[in-house]
Formats: C-alpha cells, sequence, structure tokens
C-alpha cells in the first residue's frame, strides 16, 4: 500500500427550501437531490461497508438546514409520490430511448424500495455509518451563512456555528467535532469562534493554507493548526480537477448522461398539467448523453448504461493511477504520510454527474488493488502527531478564491440590511424579553434572521438564476424577522393566524437559543 492517502469529502447542502404546496419548484430541488444524490450515496457507502475487499472511508457535511429537510414529515409523507408520478411518465417514452428509460426506472425503483425499507429515516442511516467509521459527519453554517460578511456583528457568526452544532447533536446524537464552512471561506479570528462552538477542524481551499502565516512546510499535504487551536485541511487541486470539471474531467465524457437534457422540457404542457405544472421544467428524468459538448441539446444521443459504467470502471483506475504517482512523488520529500484532499459539493455525484456514485462504489473497489487508501478528517487528526502552528489565510472556494462573489453589484444590498437586523437581535437579545410569549416571539425572530443570511440566495442572485426566488426568500425573512423585533419592542401582540403561518413555514431548529446572540462579555 502507497503511504499516504485521499480524504474524500462531500459537503451536502441545501437551503431551506420547505414548501406547503406540492410540486412546487423548491420542493423539487430537494426531491430530486434525494433521488439522484442523496440515496444513491447511503447505497455506496453501506454497499462497500458490507464488501470485506472494500475500506469505504469518507468526510460528509451535512449541512442544518439540510438535516431539517430530511427530517420533515410532510416531504417525507410526499416524496414516494412524487416518485411514482415519474415512474408513470417513463412508459410512454419513445422507442429509441426505451432502453435509457428502463434502466432509469429501475434505478428509481430501487432507490424508493430503500426509502420504503428505512422509512425515509436518511438521517438514520447517515448517523449508522458513522458509528460504523465509514463517514466522519460534519456540520456546517446553520443556514450556510456567509460568515465573513457577517462578521460585523460577532454574535451572528456565533449565532450561525452554536445552532448548527445543537442541531446536528439533536438530530445524528453526536455532537460534531468539524465543520464545512460555508463557502469554504474564511476570515482572521473566525477559528475563535469555532472553537467556542466546540469545533476541531474545517476545509479551506488551497491558497488559505498556502498563504498562512507561516508558510505551512507541507503545502497542502498535511493539515496545520492555528493559534486558536483548530486544525485546518487545504484542498488539492490534483486530486479534485478531473472529478469536478465538465470540461477537462470526466464528467463531460460523451458516454456520460447529459444534464441539461430532460424529459421535462420535451413533453407537451397538456402532459405536465397532471403534476400541477404550468410551464416546462425539469423532472429529473434525463434519458440522453452528452455526446459532443458542442452538440444543440435536441442532438443529443439516447443513453446507453452499459457504455458508461464501462467508462466509470477506466476513469476510477485512471484516477487512482495518478493518486497513487502523486503520492509517491510526495512521500519521498515528507516526514510524515501525505494527504491528499479532495473536497466536492455532494451532488456532484449522481446529480450534476449521475455516474458519481458509481465512481465512488469503484474507487472504493479498486483502491486496494492500487495500493491507494482513504480516509476520514478525524482519523488524520486522531493519528497525526504535532501539527504545525500555522495562521491561516482569509479565503474562500468561490470565483476569485475570496468574497467577491457574495459582494458585488448584484447582491451588495443584503449586507447592510444584514448588518442592520443583526445588531438589533444582538440588542433584543441582550437586554432580555418582559414576557414569556416575548421568548417565543425572539426564537422565531432568531430563525427568520438566520434564514435571511443564507449565502445560496446571494449566489442565485450573482448567477443570475431564479432571483426572483431568492429575493423574495430573503425579503420575506427579514420583513418577519422586524415584525416580530418591533412586537417585542413595542410589546405588542402579533396577530394568531400570522405567526401561526411564519410558524408552519419556517419551522426549523426547535433547540434554538436567543443567549447565542446575547452581546459579547455582557
Amino acid at each position: 500500500m502507497t503511504e499516504g492517502a485521499i480524504a474524500l469529502v462531500l459537503h451536502a447542502h441545501l437551503p431551506y427550501v420547505r414548501s406547503a404546496e406540492p410540486g412546487s419548484l423548491e420542493e423539487d430541488w430537494f426531491f430530486q437531490a434525494l433521488i439522484e444524490c442523496y440515496l444513491p450515496l447511503l447505497e455506496t457507502l453501506e454497499q462497500a461497508d458490507a464488501d470485506p475487499a472494500c475500506q469505504p472511508k469518507v468526510t460528509i457535511g451535512l449541512s442544518p438546514t439540510l438535516l431539517s429537510l430530511l427530517d420533515d414529515p410532510d416531504l417525507r409523507q410526499r416524496f414516494p409520490g412524487w416518485l411514482d408520478q415519474r415512474l408513470d411518465l417513463l412508459l410512454e417514452v419513445a422507442p429509441e430511448l426505451r432502453s435509457a428509460a428502463d434502466h432509469l426506472a429501475a434505478t428509481i425503483e430501487r432507490h424508493q424500495g430503500a426509502w420504503k425499507a428505512c422509512a425515509g429515516d436518511l438521517i438514520g442511516r447517515f448517523a449508522a455509518l458513522q458509528r460504523r467509521d465509514v463517514v466522519d459527519l460534519l456540520t456546517c453554517g446553520a443556514t450556510h451563512g456567509y460568515l465573513p460578511l457577517l462578521r460585523q456583528h460577532p454574535e451572528a457568526v456565533r449565532g450561525q456555528l452554536r445552532t448548527a452544532v445543537r442541531e446536528h447533536h439533536r438530530l445524528i446524537g453526536e455532537r460534531p467535532l468539524g465543520i464545512w464552512l460555508p463557502e469554504c471561506a474564511y476570515y482572521e479570528g473566525l477559528d475563535h469562534w469555532m472553537r467556542d462552538a466546540g469545533l476541531r477542524y474545517a476545509v479551506l481551499d488551497a491558497h488559505g493554507l498556502l498563504h498562512g502565516r507561516p508558510r505551512p512546510r507541507y503545502g497542502v499535504y498535511a493539515p496545520i493548526c492555528s493559534r486558536n487551536g483548530v486544525a485546518f485541511f487545504g484542498r488539492d487541486s490534483e486530486a479534485t480537477l478531473p472529478v469536478w470539471s465538465a470540461k477537462d474531467g470526466y464528467p463531460g465524457d460523451p458516454h456520460y448522461r447529459e444534464f441539461h437534457r430532460d424529459l421535462g422540457w420535451d413533453l407537451p404542457l397538456e402532459r405536465l398539467a397532471p403534476l400541477g405544472l404550468s410551464q416546462p421544467r425539469p423532472l429529473s428524468l434525463k434519458l440522453h448523453r452528452v455526446t459532443d459538448h458542442s452538440a444543440p441539446l435536441e442532438a443529443k444521443q439516447p443513453y446507453e448504461p452499459d457504455i458508461a459504467a464501462g467508462r466509470v470502471r477506466d476513469h476510477a483506475r485512471h484516477y487512482l493511477q495518478g493518486r497513487q504517482r502523486q503520492l509517491r512523488q510526495l512521500g519521498g520529500s515528507m516526514a510524515m504520510p501525505p494527504l491528499l484532499v479532495a473536497p466536492f459539493d455532494a451532488e456532484l455525484f449522481g446529480h450534476w454527474w449521475f455516474e458519481g456514485p458509481a465512481f465512488l462504489t469503484e474507487l472504493f473497489r479498486q483502491g486496494p488493488d492500487q495500493g491507494v487508501g482513504f480516509t476520514r478528517l478525524r482519523d488524520v487528526l486522531t493519528s497525526a502527531g504535532q501539527l504545525q502552528l500555522c495562521d491561516p489565510c482569509p479565503s474562500s472556494w468561490g470565483q476569485g478564491g475570496y468574497h467577491n462573489y457574495w459582494l458585488n453589484d448584484t447582491n451588495a444590498w443584503v449586507v447592510p440590511q444584514w448588518e442592520r437586523a443583526g445588531e438589533a437581535m444582538v440588542r433584543r437579545c441582550s437586554q432580555g424579553v418582559a414576557r414569556e410569549s416575548d421568548l417565543e416571539l425572539l426564537r422565531q425572530a432568531a430563525r427568520e434572521l438566520l434564514l435571511s443570511q443564507s449565502s445560496d440566495w446571494s449566489f442565485i442572485l450573482r448567477a443570475g438564476t431564479t432571483t426572483g426566488l431568492a429575493r423574495e426568500r430573503i425579503e420575506r425573512h427579514l420583513e418577519r424577522f422586524w415584525c416580530l423585533i418591533t412586537a417585542i419592542d413595542e410589546r405588542q401582540d402579533v396577530p394568531a393566524d400570522w405567526l401561526d403561518n411564519v410558524r408552519r413555514d419556517d419551522r426549523l431548529f426547535p433547540l434554538i437559543q436567543p443567549l447565542d446572540w446575547v452581546k459579547t462579555g455582557a
């Protein structure tokens, strides 16, 4: 076995897109992630764990908002019907798509069976894999808030982190030791608040370590420890580029499934009407292959599952051979086993790249023969000796490497609104409330503030996709926040039906604590 190891780190996250309306766009986001990513990922890990020839190890960050969606009884109840609708549509495809449709239907039915077998308890399955030392489960910011833009009021950062740890503990049954920092974004001093929340390690993009002070002796190939006692791992671009790049990496292979061609765009509107849709949109029913990057969508050829499966085996072998060479080269110049940290969005595996879960299966299956092992971040720290003392550099893994994707002319307008609301929250929590009923209002105000801070909405505004939805979400949560804070400040009652609607819409984080926003030192 080659000295050193690969640490695969997957970030599983969705914003809080819970909707009371069946068939909504937000509900589709969640259900598509379930059938394309989270169910296949669990299947991959559980099967690899059951195979004595495999030694699967992976670190997975489960964001608190995703956990809240996975725990929602209404969404769990509606998901099987959503799958049945899609299975019905697959019965009607053109003859040339029959093979691809049958393969997809069999895949959906297999995951539907696994869903029913566990009564929709995916959280329990992730927790069981951690107890078996297969996965290391990290948390994230409570609502994936972009922490460098919340630092004006440190209590806002503390609220994001403490709420996340508390919710993770409630649902997983163990306190998290590590965190996937939202967008891998770090600023000087954030490690203080990480340690305050009991968080001991995180992953940064490469320059977060390489520009650290002092410069790390082993670059990104060994963890460092900050002066506040928090460990940081750096992303290795060589270990990530072949996997995530649709242009230069494996997902762009002509035989893999095409992401952008979906049956929802091809069907007539009258066939979509029974699904409650008045206009075309993706249905998670993709039956074509990449074919040629330059080809228009209508020229994409039918997907051929058997050929794609062969390409997966070839690409897994190629990836492992590259990592073996890399580890051997590094091992000759390091006084400790080299570590290749490969972080990805979890939805790359299955959603964006349909064959991604099969690729992971092949990595774990072929790894022993290729002499390449896998590890979890917590295992690295458990076995490591003394880490180099080094303060990481402000950074993110976004475009440009810093904060400009979340702070530009499309979304900067929200930052002063966060600051104003954060200031009001800190003031009110520090002063306390006069009535028991006001404490419940303050707890709901904390939820609304956190939900308004989700970095997903800022990302969408910059990307220019569903911008109307993103702006509406930010404004809705801030409006609700101010209604609640004003009612507390002026000792007024809020309309019972309005409050019931708010609680029904935003019913996450039942253990939220306003004390987390009390002014530092107060």
